[in-house]
């Protein structure tokens, strides 16, 4: 489904993603981890468009991406969710979705026509499927920092990615919101056939779900593999727990 191949981004004399390559399979749940400043966002932003690599690439089922805007590689397949929630808070939680329909499927610039009746039943599903139908009339604002999440999914889930790339998912999330959200990704990865990458500090959603995870350090890969590999990888204990060799 995607493979990233040696891309690197520097700011300034910063490298802040050094020649990392990852391959990412067909419905796969896959997880880019690492403490704070590891690169992971922007690693995220150089898959998704919104940073060009100063070197390397990045293919999406085939088809070479490196240089494609934002829009454009989320109309090939590619869905995105951000680290701070991005979603219209003065709309309502249906008007979010039912604007993601209306502009992915290219009816957002005809300026004559009413919106209102566009997209009704698929947005009415979707909201169904992430879990907000009894808050569709509901100020998106007004919404827990959870549920504003699943505004998010569902506004990415309305663009039929292929592909979800989830920064911080559960990021100021309670305790049962995270279980609830985990619950939500996995049920719609397997539901949607998705492929799933996101990145994640709560080490125990990552090994919860993840089937392949990479561990980022100071913008270079130390280790990648199976949940339990990198768990019994040296140089990611000292990382993080802070052991000697």
């Amino acid at each position: 489904m995607l493979e990233v191949e040696g891309v690197s981004k520097r700011f300034g004399g910063f490298v802040a993603v050094d020649a990392v390559s990852l391959t990412v399979a067909k419905k796969q749940i896959a997880a880019v981890i690492g403490p704070n400043g590891a690169g992971k966002s922007t690693f995220f932003n150089l898959i998704t468009g919104h940073l060009r690599p100063d070197a390397g690439r990045v293919v999406l089922e085939g088809r070479d991406i490196t240089a494609a805007p934002p829009h454009r590689i989320c109309r090939m397949g590619m869905g995105r969710s951000f680290q701070r929630t991005n979603i219209f808070p003065q709309l309502t939680v249906f008007e979010n979705v039912q604007a993601a329909y209306i502009a992915h499927r290219g009816r957002g610039t005809n300026f004559w026509a009413s919106s209102a009746a566009l997209y009704r039943d698929e947005t009415t599903a979707l909201l169904q499927q992430v879990g907000l139908a009894d808050k569709a009339n509901e100020a998106a604002s007004a919404l827990s920092h959870g549920n504003q999440k699943q505004v998010e999914l569902g506004i990415a889930l309305a663009c039929d990615p292929e592909i979800l790339l989830l920064d911080e998912p559960t990021a100021g999330m309670s305790a049962a919101e995270t279980r609830d959200s985990i619950k939500l990704l996995q049920h719609l990865a397997e539901k949607f056939g998705l492929t799933l990458l996101f990145t994640e500090h709560d080490m125990e959603v990552v090994f919860s779900i993840a089937e392949k995870i990479m561990v980022l350090h100071q913008g270079r890969v130390i280790a990648e593999g199976t949940p339990d590999e990198v768990q019994r990888n040296a140089e990611v204990r000292r990382i993080y727990l802070g052991e000697r060799k």
